[in-house]
C-alpha cells in the first residue's frame, strides 16, 4: 500500500538517493586503499570501510523503496474545507492549560518534533485526521491523556 509522503520529503529523499550514489565511487576506493594495507583477515581499515559501503548501500535500497512506493500528496493543491488531512498544518489549544502548538501532519520519514512536523501514523496524526474546526479531541491513555481543540487548519 503507497505511504502518504509530502513534496517536500519526497524531494528530500530524493536529494539524499542522489548524494548515496554519488558517494558509491569514494566508498569503492575506500575499499580498494584499505585492501592495499596487507592481511584482510586483521586489516580494521578495510572492515570499516566494507561495514560503510554495506551501510550506505542498504540506505540507497531503503530510499528506493520508499520513493517507488510514495503517493506524494500536494496539500497546497487541496482546498481547505475545514477538514484536517494530510499535510495540514494544524494549530492546536490544549483543553487544560490553554498552550497552543502548531503542527503538519507529514509521512514517517519526515517527521520531526523539533520542527514541528508529525507522522499521520504517530496517535496524535491519526487523532487529528478528520476532525474539523473547533472540534475537541483526546489523545493518550490514563494520566498521559491531554484533550485538543483544533483552532486553526492551514494547508501550506
Amino acid at each position: 500500500m503507497p505511504k502518504p509522503m509530502t513534496v517536500e520529503g519526497q524531494l528530500k529523499l530524493r536529494t539524499e538517493l542522489e548524494e548515496l550514489r554519488n558517494g558509491r565511487a569514494a566508498a569503492s576506493k575506500a575499499i580498494g586503499e584499505a585492501r592495499k594495507l596487507g592481511d584482510l583477515r586483521e586489516n580494521a581499515d578495510y572492515h570499516a570501510a566494507k561495514e560503510r559501503q554495506g551501510m550506505m548501500e542498504a540506505r540507497i535500497r531503503y530510499l528506493e523503496s520508499r520513493l517507488s512506493d510514495a503517493r506524494v500528496i500536494d496539500v497546497t493543491k487541496i482546498s481547505n474545507n475545514g477538514t484536517v488531512i494530510f499535510g495540514s498544518t494544524v494549530t492546536l489549544e490544549d483543553v487544560d492549560t490553554g498552550a497552543s502548538v502548531k503542527y503538519r501532519i507529514v509521512g514517517e520519514d519526515e517527521a520531526d518534533v523539533k520542527l514541528g512536523t508529525i507522522s499521520n501514523a504517530s496517535p496524535l496524526g491519526r487523532a487529528m485526521i478528520g476532525k474539523r474546526l473547533d472540534d475537541i479531541f483526546l489523545v493518550g491513555e490514563g494520566p498521559a491523556e491531554k484533550e485538543y481543540q483544533i483552532r486553526n487548519i492551514e494547508h501550506i
